[in-house]
C-alpha cells in the first residue's frame, strides 16, 4: 500500500500511537504533524488559545509537502488534526491521493485519554473548540472513520482493516 494516509481528529484520539502503529504495520515513514507547528503556534495552544485558520496555513502547507514527497512514491503515515474538510482539501491538492483515517469517539473518552497524557502542549481546555471546529471526513472525500475504544493495537487493526477495503490508488 503506497498511498499518503494522513491520522485525524480531534486532539486526545491516539493520532500519535495510532500513526506510528499504522506507519509500522504498513513499513511506512511516519511523521508526527505537531513537529511541523511553528513555534508560535505551539506558545498559543500552550496558552490555551485556539489556533484560527491563518495559523494553520503556513503548518498545513509543511506538512504538504512532507506528504508530496512521498506521493506516487514510497507513501507515508502522518498524524494531523485535519479538522476542517477546506484543511484536508488543502492537503489533498499539494498531495493527491492522500487519504484519511478519521479517528473519532465519545467525548469523554477522548477527555480521560487527553487529561492522562503526560508533557503534551495542548490543554484539556482546548477539546471544546477542537470539537467545534471538527468537520467530519464527509463521504466524497477518500479515507475511513475508525472509532478510537480499545486499546491502540485494536484501533490500528480497525483502521488497517478499513484501509484494506479502500480502491487502490491510481497510479
Amino acid at each position: 500500500m503506497t498511498r499518503v494516509i494522513v491520522v485525524m481528529g480531534v486532539a486526545g484520539t491516539g493520532k500519535t500511537t495510532v500513526g506510528r502503529l499504522l506507519a509500522d504495520a504498513l513499513a511506512l515513514p511516519y511523521a508526527e504533524g505537531d513537529a511541523f507547528h511553528p513555534a508560535a503556534n505551539v506558545a498559543k495552544m500552550s496558552a490555551g488559545t485556539p489556533l484560527e485558520d491563518a495559523d494553520r496555513w503556513p503548518w498545513l502547507d509543511s506538512i504538504g509537502e512532507w506528504m508530496r514527497n512521498r506521493a506516487g512514491r514510497s507513501g507515508g503515515v502522518v498524524a494531523a488534526s485535519s479538522l476542517k474538510r477546506v484543511y484536508r482539501d488543502r492537503l489533498r491538492s499539494i498531495a493527491p491521493g492522500t487519504v484519511f483515517v478519521h479517528l473519532t469517539g465519545e467525548r469523554p473518552l477522548i477527555e480521560e485519554r487527553m487529561a492522562a497524557r503526560k508533557g503534551h502542549f495542548m490543554p484539556t481546555t482546548l477539546l471544546d473548540s477542537q470539537f467545534a471546529t471538527l468537520e467530519p471526513l464527509q463521504a466524497d472525500e477518500p479515507g475511513v472513520l475508525v472509532d478510537v475504544s480499545g486499546p491502540p493495537e485494536e484501533i490500528t487493526a480497525r483502521a488497517l482493516a478499513a484501509l484494506r477495503r479502500l480502491p487502490a490508488p491510481l497510479a
